[in-house]
């Protein structure tokens, strides 16, 4: 859809059946609301009359924040439901409690859940747009359009990057949502990790598959480093977290490896030491930091698009 000024559904709910006009839609979009966050004089209540609720049934920081940050920018009403506060722990289904929601006028709802397919289950039983910020192990869509969004601020385009991806694979919904989006723009994608975090069941993404993190690094434009999602999986994948971070940790050593001035890349919360070494971090070529702000821009791009009468 060349030229599109609006996203084809009501809903985001992965990145796997975007096409690539409207995730470039999405990302340039977001570019011009960035300037928005800093300066408040650019901000104007175009959404206003508008109501999001986040529904966050695990735990978050960056994602549920710049949520509500999108909103409050685009003078939205944004509303926390308090999941342990609702009648969630009274036994309510999902369905539900969106359909209650959908009674009282909310316009969009954003579900973190811990179930993969929850997203998709709420947004067949609403009239309102669902938005997913992540779903089990599937799909953070938001999190890898603002990853997007990141390397294409600094390196102008996706075809022919290689772009590795470290870490805990198995349970990374980040990693999924990445390879999805990377590959439909043309980058190369390489996911790494221990044995016992990735398989080569990932090739079904499109993605190249390895235990070598030093072939995984090799020449890559992007490198990003993934949480340890321990609360996920109980069962030791590997000895300890020191034997972890001396074996797919980066650190210099490693990164230099990669093409001189590769990006670095994280969705954090970060373990420093652990999946990325402090140094690199903080270092100049680490985009963290504006990963986040992306995060912000790229949700209000969503809200907007999904919301305005007008689109883009």
């Amino acid at each position: 859809m060349p030229g599109a000024t609006r996203l084809s559904g009501k809903d985001l709910l992965g990145l796997k059946n975007l096409t690539e006009d409207e995730i470039m839609l999405i990302l340039r979009s977001a570019a011009r609301m960035k300037a928005r966050i800093d300066d408040t004089g650019k901000r104007s209540p175009e959404l206003s009359g508008k109501s999001v609720v986040t529904l966050f049934y695990e735990n978050s920081t960056r994602t549920k924040m710049s949520f509500m940050m999108a909103g409050k920018y685009l003078g939205a009403s944004a509303t926390d439901l308090g999941v342990a506060t609702s009648s969630v722990n009274k036994g309510e289904r999902l369905a539900e409690t969106g359909i209650n929601l959908d009674q009282m006028g909310v316009n969009m709802m954003i579900i973190r859940h811990q179930t993969t397919g929850a997203p998709h289950l709420l947004a067949r039983n609403v009239r309102a747009s669902v938005v997913n910020a992540g779903d089990g192990a599937n799909e953070h869509p938001t999190q890898a359009l603002l990853d997007l969004m990141t390397i294409y601020e600094r390196l102008g385009g996706f075809d022919g990057l290689k772009v590795a991806i470290l870490g805990d694979i198995s349970h990374s919904r980040v990693a999924r949502s990445n390879a999805f989006g990377l590959i439909r723009l043309g980058a190369k994608v390489t996911l790494a990790g221990p044995a016992t975090l990735v398989s080569g069941s990932f090739r079904a993404l499109g993605a190249d598959v390895t235990t070598n993190i030093l072939e995984a690094v090799e020449g890559s434009d992007v490198v990003m480093g993934l949480r340890i999602q321990l609360e996920r999986d109980k069962a030791p994948n590997f000895p300890n977290l020191r034997e972890y971070s001396s074996l797919f940790g980066v650190n210099a050593r490693i990164l230099k490896h990669a093409k001189k001035g590769a990006l670095v890349m994280h969705p954090g919360p970060v373990n420093r030491g652990v999946e990325l070494s402090a140094d690199v971090i903080d270092g100049s070529q680490s985009v963290i930091y504006q990963q986040v702000k992306n995060g912000v821009a790229v949700r209000m791009a969503l809200l907007k698009l999904l919301l305005s009468e007008e689109g883009d």
